[in-house]
C-alpha cells in the first residue's frame, strides 16, 4: 500500500469544504493501493472552516487538521503540510476545486512509472479572469524566467503529487520568505506538466486581490534573482556617465557663447527625474534589505494553536 498525504491549505474556504471532501474522497478511494491521509491547513480562518474540520476529523481518522493561531499566508500553510505529512507521495490541492481531484489517478500512475519525481499542473488559459489580470500575469512569467535561473512554468499551479525524496528537499529550504512555485523548480526533479483549463471556484470567493498578487509577484522575483540590484547599479552608472557629459557640455557652451548656463525651470525638472531615479534604485536596495532583516530574525514560519484528527495510535509531525 502506497500512503497518499493530500494536503489542503484553506482559509475561509466553509462554503468549499463540504463539496471539495466529498469529490476528492470519493476519487481517491477509487486508487488502487493507495492508503489516503487529508491533512487540511486551517491558516486562521474567521468563519467555520474549523469547526467543520472537527467535524471531518471526527468521522473520518483518515482526516488530519493543524490550525494557525492568525492568518500566515498559503506559503506557511503548505510548508506547514509539507512537515507534517507523513505519506509516501505527497499532494498539493486547493480547497475549491480549481485543482480537480480527477487528474489524481493519472498523476499517481506517471508517479508510478518511475519516470518522474513530480506531476505538476499548469493552466493553458485564464479564461474568466479579468483581461488586465491575466496580461500581468502572464508578463510576471516572461520577466521572472528573463531574469531568474530557475525557470517557473507559465500557468504553473501548486497543484501536484511529489515524491518523498522530493518533499524531504523542500523542507531542507526553511527560508522565512517563500515562493513555492520557485522553490519547486529550484531543487530540480523530474516534473511531468499535465495541461488543464482554467477552472472557476466551487463556492466562495477568491482571496487573491490584485493588490496581493502584485506583491507576491515582488516577492518571487526578489527570491529568485537578484537582477533589480544590478539593474539599479546599471541605472547609477549610466547617470554619472550622463552627468559627466552634461557637466562638459554647459561648460563648453559657456566658454564659447556665454551667459548660456541659465534655465533653472530645465534643471528643477532634471533633479526631479535624477531623484526619481535614486529613490527607485534606494527603494529596491530597500526591498531585499527588508527580506534579509526578516530572515535573520529567525521567527516560525508559522505557530499551531490547534490539531487534531488522524489515528491516535500512529506517531504524528506536529
Amino acid at each position: 500500500m502506497t500512503k497518499l498525504s493530500i494536503i489542503v491549505p484553506c482559509y475561509n474556504e466553509e462554503a468549499a469544504l463540504p463539496v471539495f471532501y466529498d469529490t476528492v474522497t470519493r476519487v481517491v478511494s477509487a486508487l488502487p493501493d493507495v492508503e489516503p491521509e487529508y491533512l487540511f491547513v486551517d491558516d486562521g480562518s474567521r468563519d467555520r472552516t474549523l469547526p467543520l474540520l472537527r467535524e471531518l476529523a471526527g468521522r473520518d481518522r483518515q482526516v488530519r487538521y493543524l490550525s494557525f493561531s492568525r492568518n500566515f499566508g498559503k506559503e506557511a500553510a503548505m510548508y506547514a503540510g509539507l512537515q507534517a505529512a507523513a505519506g509516501d507521495l505527497v499532494a498539493i490541492m486547493d480547497a475549491d476545486l480549481q485543482d480537480p481531484p480527477k487528474l489524481l489517478p493519472e498523476m499517481l500512475s506517471l508517479i508510478r512509472s518511475g519516470d518522474y519525481d513530480c506531476v505538476a499542473v499548469r493552466r493553458v488559459d485564464r479564461k474568466g479572469e479579468p483581461a488586465i489580470r491575466s496580461f500581468f500575469a502572464r508578463a510576471f512569467y516572461r520577466l521572472i524566467n528573463k531574469v531568474s535561473r530557475t525557470e517557473i512554468v507559465d500557468g504553473a499551479r501548486d497543484y501536484r503529487l511529489m515524491t518523498r525524496q522530493m518533499v524531504d528537499s523542500i523542507l531542507q529550504l526553511t527560508e522565512y520568505n517563500r515562493f513555492s512555485k520557485g522553490i519547486f523548480s529550484w531543487v530540480g526533479y523530474r516534473t511531468h506538466w499535465l495541461e488543464t483549463e482554467n477552472i472557476e471556484r466551487s463556492a466562495g470567493q477568491t482571496k487573491w486581490s490584485f493588490f496581493k498578487l502584485c506583491i507576491y509577484a515582488m516577492d518571487g522575483i526578489i527570491a529568485f534573482s537578484t537582477a533589480p540590484l544590478a539593474i539599479a547599479s546599471v541605472l547609477g552608472l549610466l547617470f554619472c556617465v550622463i552627468a559627466f557629459i552634461a557637466i562638459v557640455f554647459v561648460i563648453v557652451r559657456q566658454l564659447i557663447w556665454g551667459g548660456s548656463a541659465y534655465g533653472w525651470p530645465s534643471l528643477v525638472c532634471i533633479l526631479l527625474f535624477v531623484t526619481g531615479i535614486q529613490l527607485f534604485c534606494i527603494g529596491i536596495l530597500g526591498q531585499y534589505l527588508s527580506k534579509t532583516y526578516l530572515e535573520v530574525k529567525r521567527r516560525p514560519i508559522y505557530i499551531i494553536r490547534e490539531s487534531g484528527g488522524g489515528d491516535p495510535d500512529e506517531p504524528q509531525q506536529p
